[in-house]
């Protein structure tokens, strides 16, 4: 689940490490990145259709996030005929490769320098990239077999290099956008509340239009057609709806990418957030990969049993955004972001008990994880920036394209780790799989994979790390006295290793 007006009376003043000068109003470096002032100054916002046009980004975000992880799976074992621990490592290893290329997209965007500024270029042409390359996944040109699993592979791995390129520098633009610690929060609600969207549409209507368009092979071409048109239209409407958004300095980088990872490893904060946020992405994922299963194994309902899942799962985050963004300015982020993983865990765990219950107690529960999931994507994205801030302020440089390229690199790897982990439960487990686009019929053992793979599993990755964020202490108060003083938790700044 983003940017304020710049404004025109800041105070230029001197930095550890300032940038060469940029058109525009000279600015000083605070929790945003920008070179800190002598004193403090009134936040600004921007304009309701920036902040709407930049979240349109999160429908290319959420369609890339959410589709794969729901049906690429089902679609290699229960299409294309490939064994479901092969599947696994089919879906795994291609955005694994993000781990290594999304640091260095953000590298690359950080160099950049365009009339467009430095990441909105890429919105547009990574962007359009990823949502061609998307249809290709599943376009099987070499129908089913071995074959086919491998020219998925292939394209997967392009199509999550283009989605690097796109995903870095659109999650980098606030931290460089927005000053204001309580308005990133808001800033990430209207993300969020697209993302959400993007997720109930591209999880909720894929399934449908797999079904129909003819199942099998000719179903998810046109699925793949479709979710292609919803990711193009995220890229250009986000490229589009930020061109009158301000664009902060961008300052040069540390001197090398192992240099910047060593920076990035002292950020004690931003540490712990990301993961705590990685694992509970597997989590997340992990019940993801199992919708269809889950539908077709334990609800008997595989038509429109993964439709109404989503609905359940995403339709009351839509609606209980606003009350999580009041929960966080009142009990603070890192309390609330705990507060919604409990949520999560306890909804995920319970659904144990789907095979003895009616579908009007199995949906609900759904709900409360869909509440919980919404709080976690709220908060961590609304934390992040606020670690970007807390860096500048600690190295007086600008890295918001390499922390935010090693956030997305994490996720990207906890969500492939879902599909990965659900995979090789049903390997474990038995699973059979079909070449007939009908899934075959299962033992009860594998029946048990599939249940305990999408409610046991998911409820564990997203409690375990919560212990870690006893290691995050950054709050309004300690942001503005590392700015003032450049200290923070009595550590002097740039002197976090301790």
């Amino acid at each position: 689940m983003d940017v304020p007006e710049r404004s025109s009376n800041r105070a230029a003043g001197p930095s550890r490490a300032e940038a060469p000068a940029v058109p525009g109003p000279r600015v000083t470096a605070d929790p945003v990145g920008r070179v800190p002032a002598a004193g403090p100054m009134p936040p600004d916002r921007l304009p309701r259709r920036v902040h709407a046009g930049y979240a349109l980004g999160s429908l290319a975000t959420g369609a890339f996030g959410t589709v794969p992880g729901l049906l690429l799976l089902p679609y290699l074992t229960d299409t294309l005929g490939v064994a479901a621990g092969v599947a696994a490592l089919l879906v795994l290893l291609p955005k694994a490769w993000d781990v290594l290329i999304n640091p260095v997209a953000g590298r690359i965007s950080d160099r950049t320098r365009s009339r467009w500024g430095a990441r909105r270029p890429y919105l547009l042409v990574a962007g359009l990239a990823l949502a061609v390359l998307f249809a290709g996944i599943f376009a099987a040109p070499f129908g089913a077999g071995p074959a086919a699993g491998a020219y998925v592979a292939v394209a997967f791995l392009a199509t999550a290099t283009a989605f690097a390129f796109f995903q870095v520098p659109y999650v980098a633009m606030p931290a460089e956008l927005t000053d204001d610690y309580a308005e990133r929060t808001g800033l990430m609600s209207w993300r969020i509340a697209v993302l959400a969207l993007a997720i109930l549409v591209s999880g909720a209507v894929a399934p449908m239009v797999v079904t129909i368009g003819g199942e099998g092979v000719a179903g998810h071409r046109w699925m793949g057609l479709f979710v292609a048109a919803l990711i193009m239209a995220g890229a250009v409407g986000a490229f589009l709806g930020t061109r009158s958004a301000p664009t902060g300095a961008v300052g040069e980088s540390e001197p090398s990418l192992r240099a910047q990872l060593a920076v990035a490893g002292r950020n004690r904060p931003f540490r712990a957030l990301l993961v705590c946020f990685v694992v509970q992405s597997a989590g997340v994922a992990t019940m993801l990969a199992g919708v269809s299963y889950f539908a077709d194994q334990v609800l008997r309902d595989p038509q429109t049993g993964p439709t109404l899942l989503f609905a359940c799962f995403v339709g009351p985050a839509l609606l209980v955004m606003p009350l999580w963004t009041r929960v966080g300015a009142r009990i603070g982020k890192l309390a609330a972001l705990v507060a919604a993983s409990v949520s999560f865990a306890l909804g995920a765990a319970a659904l144990v008990a789907a095979p003895a219950a009616p579908a009007a107690a199995v949906y609900p529960l759904v709900a409360l994880v869909g509440v919980g999931y919404a709080g976690q994507q709220v908060f961590a994205l609304a934390m992040l920036p606020d670690c970007i801030a807390y860096d500048t302020v600690r190295t007086g440089r600008r890295q918001a394209g390499v922390l935010t390229g090693l956030w997305t690199a994490g996720e990207t790897f906890g969500l492939a780790l879902g599909p990965g982990i659900y995979g090789l439960v049903l390997q474990l487990t038995g699973y059979t799989s079909s070449s007939t686009g009908v899934a075959a019929a299962q033992s009860g053992t594998a029946r048990l994979g599939v249940l305990l793979g999408f409610t046991v599993l998911p409820a564990l990755f997203v409690a375990a790390p919560l212990p870690l964020l006893r290691a995050y202490h950054l709050t309004p108060r300690r942001l503005a006295a590392a700015v003032s003083h450049r200290v923070d938790h009595g550590v002097v700044a740039g002197d976090e290793s301790r």
